[in-house]
């Protein structure tokens, strides 16, 4: 009795903080995801995603002494470090033949994280759905950073943010457009500081097979029943003035 006392004490309280950080529609979403997904054994889940614009900066995000010990690489899919990234091969196989970057971070020889870039329109792994920033010449889209959980709370975050930026500065990239989950809140909060904008959002419900979109981009409502379709959402930054053109923003961690 008292352990289910303690457990309900525990969900309430969880429950709480949610409705105060995310809002009563994210937080209705959030559980009813995770109620349908335990009742139909992963196949029935709902994704919902802000679409959001990154200004690329070319200052450093760390002090020149903070996180040298953290050594970041671009890797390719021959790379042994592959093996123990937490996501499948296929998936990740598939990114390097869309043409996707990815910067791994090492400490002391041991993989701590990574970060994926693309310069291409990108074909998303959770959803059905094809992402394309715009202009071609100057967006470019990043998605799924990673961090093992006992360095999220050092420089590795900032440091493959530096590395990346400078990646797509070479590239003449001004914006780096991604989707962030709405039921991540510490991706949420990590991105905030970079002066993001949102573009715009998506729920995206799947169904077994079948998925259902919802968004406040075209196509707006869209039903998929295979995998060759999905709806294609064009994020333009023609129009978003760089606020980091007239005055550099840094982040630092004291």
């Amino acid at each position: 009795m008292m352990a289910l006392f303690s457990n309900t004490v525990t969900n309430c309280k969880r429950i709480s903080k949610a409705l105060s950080q995310m809002g009563w529609i994210n937080t209705g979403l959030l559980i009813l995801n995770r109620l349908l997904a335990k009742m139909s054994n992963q196949n029935i889940c709902i994704y919902k995603y802000y679409l959001i614009a990154q200004p690329v900066n070319s200052k450093l995000l760390l002090p020149p002494n903070r996180g040298k010990n953290i050594k970041i690489r671009l890797i390719n899919k021959q790379d042994p470090v592959i093996q123990i990234f937490p996501r499948p091969l296929s998936v990740i196989y598939n990114r390097f033949e869309q043409g996707a970057l990815c910067l791994a971070a090492f400490k002391d020889e041991k993989f701590i994280g990574f970060i994926w870039l693309i310069l291409n329109p990108y074909q998303e792994d959770e959803v059905r759905a094809r992402f394309i920033p715009l202009p071609s010449s100057r967006a470019a889209w990043d998605f799924d950073v990673y961090i093992v959980p006992e360095y999220r709370l050092g420089f590795t975050f900032l440091r493959l943010w530096e590395e990346a930026n400078q990646l797509l500065i070479k590239n003449g990239i001004q914006w780096s457009c991604s989707r962030i989950s709405a039921f991540n809140l510490n991706s949420l909060k990590s991105h905030a500081g970079f002066g993001t904008i949102t573009l715009g959002q998506a729920i995206f419900f799947r169904v077994y097979n079948w998925q259902i979109t919802f968004s406040s981009l075209h196509p707006y409502i869209h039903f998929s029943s295979h995998f060759n379709s999905f709806p294609k959402f064009y994020l333009n930054t023609q129009k978003l003035n760089n606020p980091l053109s007239s005055r550099e923003k840094g982040i630092t961690l004291e």
